[in-house]
């Protein structure tokens, strides 16, 4: 009786998931709105990106409505978890720890971190060249983690709120490094005036243990009503082109990688 019982309430479950996935009409998407190219806030107060047009065609390719909730990066997991929007488009990486706590869809792009430097530094990125070094970093994110858990015991790793800000400090001359997403560096800081005396150090850095399968979306473990909508999603925009367009309108390679 208990087994069926069980059986029973598992049905339930699955059929109001199902129910929920018809029902859906709008999904509140949860983004930073501080980490250009892919998500930030222009100077009309508009919400812009990379990320953001992502999600706004997903959104129409699963027929729902947008609504976007700007959240500081440090505080965006707790947020979703107390139901303060539905999914995270926000350029996460999926990582096993993460996974703890939240469900992520298939990935929608892949770059790796790298190390950025004033030029002619002679910085190697080992842990004998990094000795005393000072590595600004964003706090809550993969790199730091990895910065933390390589260099940490050699290096002074200091935490900002925003990438922005880190940037600022190395450009300021208050930290020696920095490290993040590479294409992030590049669009941010190398590309721009402040950053035309700083340069890439070191390799490509993509450590799956630190770095994890991809940027993903997260979405609350019990909506995997909502995973599976934009897992379907994901896969439209990338065969109907649409993907392949946004893609275009902001790098000039295939973000999405292999």
């Amino acid at each position: 009786m208990k087994k069926l019982i069980t059986a029973i309430a598992a049905a339930a479950i699955l059929a109001a998931g199902g129910a929920a996935a018809q029902d859906r009409t709008s999904v509140r998407i949860g983004t930073e709105g501080a980490y250009p190219p892919f998500n930030s806030i222009d100077a009309d107060g508009k919400l812009v990106g990379f990320d953001i047009d992502i999600a706004d065609a997903l959104c129409a390719a699963a027929k729902v409505q947008c609504e976007f909730v700007v959240q500081d990066w440090d505080g965006m997991i707790p947020a979703l978890l107390a139901k303060k929007y539905d999914a995270i488009i926000a350029s996460m990486s999926i990582t096993e720890e993460r996974k703890q706590k939240v469900a992520f869809t298939k990935k929608y792009y892949t770059t790796p971190a790298k190390f950025v430097a004033a030029k002619g530094a002679g910085i190697e990125v080992s842990k004998a060249g990094l000795g005393g070094r000072r590595i600004g970093v964003q706090r809550a994110t993969v790199s730091e983690n990895y910065v933390r858990d390589n260099y940490g015991d050699v290096a002074d790793v200091k935490s900002y709120a925003t990438q922005e800000e880190a940037n600022l400090d190395l450009i300021a001359g208050r930290v020696d490094l920095v490290i993040a997403d590479s294409v992030v560096l590049l669009e941010s800081l190398l590309n721009t005036d402040d950053g035309r005396n700083f340069e890439f150090v070191g390799p490509d850095i993509s450590d799956e243990k630190w770095f994890g399968e991809g940027i993903g979306i997260a979405i609350r473990l019990e909506d995997g009503d909502l995973v599976a909508l934009l897992n379907k999603a994901i896969d439209q925009i990338r065969a109907d082109g649409t993907y392949q367009a946004i893609n275009a309108k902001y790098f000039d390679f295939d973000l999405f990688g292999n």
